[in-house]
């Protein structure tokens, strides 16, 4: 892994949204991050609302 590479995380959040269109949307990045720079994907829930994250390897110079 060359040194300019740092943990980024995109985060499709939701409670207007449901979890397959939530689940879809995440897919969707992870698919275009790619495979060699997905790290994993998580989510979560708190009284309908719902959060995943997807985890990956970005460029260290880019800035959100």
């Amino acid at each position: 892994m060359p040194r300019d590479r740092v943990v980024r995380y995109e985060m499709f959040r939701g409670t207007l949204s449901s979890w397959p269109e939530l689940f879809e949307k995440a897919a969707s990045f992870a698919t275009q991050v790619g495979r060699e720079n997905l790290i994993s994907i998580s989510h979560s829930e708190d009284q309908q609302d719902g959060v995943i994250a997807v985890w990956y390897w970005g460029d260290a110079s880019y800035k959100s």
